[in-house]
């Protein structure tokens, strides 16, 4: 019979975060934060969640939770994938660095990863992989952001298989927000969700053991539909029980 203790455990789940001019009460001052709708995402998939600013890195902190959420931001700095930055990129370097050490230390440990927007180009650049800086460049017809603080609609077909597709089934759509996406997808990753227009929605990695997903949309703005967050705590759940198995070994 399971203990109290082990019914009432929730899955520790890691989100990254920004630092940057906030303001609260009668304050204003630099702040470590995170949109609300991840951490209730979080908590309502049955997780707890701990927010890790980009200050003071150490990725062994990795080594006391079950999982890590990538969260969304500003674009990744350009020069990490070997490009000159277009007139529309605005990158945020401190973050650029926490979050592709974060990335890789989750994935060499083989903790859950889920890489939200941004999240997902940090994961695709991580691994060598580029980015399209401006998607109407490109496709003037997207609607990926229609406009300051509006988020549109992505819809996409999944690939037979997937993590994604075993959670959303073969068609879906998410809000969404970005004027950037995946270009050059590298080896490790391999492409599971795209648009009608060729927009990448989705990578997981190439080696099925695990659970690795990044998305460029984001699914914590739909609170009505959390399958994503709870198969990624579900999955942060099972490798904490996995870890607790094999220390006793």
């Amino acid at each position: 019979m399971a203990s109290n203790d082990s019914k009432a455990y929730r899955p520790r789940i890691a989100l990254t975060s920004y630092y940057q001019e906030a303001s609260w009460g009668v304050w204003n001052a630099a702040a470590a934060i995170v949109p609300g709708t991840y951490v209730e995402a979080v908590v309502a998939a049955g997780g707890t969640p701990i927010l890790l600013p980009p200050l003071g890195t150490d990725e062994t902190v990795l080594d006391l939770v079950d999982g890590l959420i990538v969260v969304g931001g500003p674009d990744v700095e350009p020069t990490r994938y070997g490009a000159s930055a277009h007139p529309r990129t605005v990158p945020q370097p401190l973050r650029d660095e926490h979050d592709t050490i974060l990335t890789r230390a989750a994935m060499e440990r083989g903790l859950p990863l889920f890489a939200i927007c941004r999240g997902a180009q940090i994961l695709n650049v991580a691994l060598n992989g580029s980015l399209i800086q401006h998607i109407p460049d490109i496709n003037p017809t997207a609607n990926y952001q229609p406009g300051p603080g509006v988020f549109g609609t992505a819809a996409f077909i999944t690939t037979p298989g997937s993590l994604i597709q075993s959670l959303l089934g073969d068609a879906s759509e998410a809000p969404c927000y970005h004027h950037q996406a995946m270009d050059a997808v590298p080896p490790g990753l391999r492409v599971t969700a795209a648009s009608a227009d060729g927009t990448v929605q989705a990578l997981e990695s190439a080696d099925p053991s695990g659970w690795l997903l990044g998305v460029q949309f984001h699914p914590e703005q739909n609170p009505e539909d959390l399958r994503l967050f709870r198969g990624f705590v579900q999955a942060a759940g099972s490798y904490r029980a996995n870890r607790k198995e094999m220390s006793t070994l």
